[in-house]
């Protein structure tokens, strides 16, 4: 099939063309279908506003656009972000950077480290439009370029979160100076008021976050173990690099370089050390002031003392107790020793009683066999006799006494059969209970 090129004018149909042969038949195309279309999406969006609130479309179209400009709307960052001028600022050198207050200059010393990076964005958005060199140019003002570059290098320590830590780490103007003591105890409640603040700035390197609160005189024993456990093992992320001189460029030499790193690095621990110093005896401070831990103390004495009260007094009661309970326990082992001892005799008496009558059920078994004319037809023979005797005596050591006993209840009768049906009864219970053997005591069979 021939390909149409779209660019230009149309070319005419080549002559080997042919519907017939060059289109598809019909019954090779897909047939059509239904789909279920969803209303989702900006213009839907936009067609449900219009009915709910039946505006014509240039209605709709100037509503919205009048919500847009008020919602981005200057007035609104100005009412956000919005600080006076400090005029001593704007004579800035901007080579004195690194002493300057970055946040003051982008007019967010009210935010300082809270500062989010919208804030910053904003805040400096709004400084270029009101401090551009060529802004000023045209409204007629002489000023020089100086406090811009300083806005520019405010923004770009403060949007690097690298660079902004450091800065952070040795922003002073962040610091809450802690209170005196007389300031604390001028006012019941001043502990609180005061130093809670200080805590929650120092509370910004803490590398465990959230920091816990102060609290008040309500606070429990266990939040303020809490709080003063957390700052006595404070860790704290401060470093002073912002602090640091210049290392020298790569056209210094490899010596001085090396000076200038070691001297950063013990000015770093020097700074670190008397930072720990500092807070320490800030917390040391708190602490002394703090009346919540005498008044733990104090209850502690108290519950101290009644738990030893309590306490003697348990004991007494345990040892009257125990007294009492061993004067039981004897006087129980004595009766139980007399009840024993009235039982071991009964239980003697019966077992000789059982013991002598088994001996009389034996005596009346093998008499039995001796009745039974010891299961012979006729005149029994001496190995007969033996045997009936023998299977006698081992169908008694088969039984126990309360077995012997029922089966010489059994054995009243005088009478040979009888007497024989009743041992061919016993010894055939035995076998089927697995106590005799099949082939065992054949002459009671």
């Amino acid at each position: 099939m021939a390909t149409l090129q779209l660019s230009g004018s149309l070319p005419a149909l080549p002559s080997s063309w042919s519907a017939e042969k060059d289109f598809l038949p019909l019954a090779t195309l897909t047939p059509p279908t239904s789909r279920a279309l969803s209303p989702v999406g900006p213009h839907f969006l936009a067609h449900a506003r219009r009915k709910r609130h039946h505006r014509t479309f240039s209605e709709d179209e100037k509503i919205q656009a009048a919500s847009a400009a008020k919602s981005s709307s200057p007035e609104q960052d100005d009412a956000e972000i919005s600080e006076d001028e400090d005029p001593t600022m704007l004579q800035r050198e901007a080579k004195d950077w690194k002493t300057q207050d970055h946040y003051a200059v982008l007019g967010l010393s009210k935010y300082r480290y809270r500062a989010t990076e919208e804030q910053i964005k904003k805040a400096h958005r709004k400084k270029v439009l009101r401090h551009h060199p060529d802004k000023k140019a045209a409204s007629g003002k002489e000023e020089g370029d100086q406090f811009f570059k300083c806005i520019q290098r405010a923004t770009e320590i403060l949007q690097d979160p690298v660079r902004r830590r450091q800065y952070d780490s040795v922003d002073e103007a962040a610091d809450v100076e802690p209170p005196s003591k007389s300031d604390v105890q001028k006012k019941a409640g001043n502990f609180y008021k005061l130093y809670a603040p200080v805590f929650r700035a120092e509370g910004r390197f803490s590398k465990q976050q959230p920091v816990p609160e102060l609290g008040n005189d309500k606070s429990t024993k266990e939040h303020v173990e809490q709080f003063y456990n957390f700052w006595y093992a404070f860790d704290s992320w401060r470093s002073f690099e912002y602090l640091d001189e210049d290392v020298p460029d790569d056209s210094a030499s490899r010596d001085q370089k090396r000076h200038v790193e070691r001297k950063n690095n013990n000015a770093r621990k020097k700074h670190k050390t008397e930072d720990s110093a500092r807070l320490r005896k800030l917390i040391d401070d708190a602490l002394a002031l703090d009346e919540r831990p005498k008044k733990f103390r104090q209850e502690g004495n108290k519950e101290k003392n009644k738990k030893r009260l309590d306490k003697e007094a348990a004991e007494k009661a345990a040892k009257e107790e125990a007294a009492k309970k061993k004067e039981d326990d004897e006087k129980a082992a004595k009766e139980k020793e007399a009840t024993d001892k009235a039982s071991r005799e009964e239980g003697k008496k019966a077992k000789e009683a059982a013991k002598n009558a088994a001996k009389k059920n034996k005596r009346t078994i093998r008499n039995a066999v001796k009745d039974a004319k010891y299961f012979a037809e006729g005149e029994a023979t001496p190995a007969q006799i033996d045997g009936a005797l023998n299977d006698a005596d081992a169908l008694i050591l088969k039984l126990d006494n309360e077995e012997i006993a029922a089966f010489t209840a059994k054995l009243g009768s005088k009478d040979a059969g009888s007497l024989r049906a009743a041992f061919q009864v016993e010894r055939t219970r035995l076998v089927e209970a697995g106590t005799v053997k099949e082939g065992d005591l054949k002459s009671l069979a």
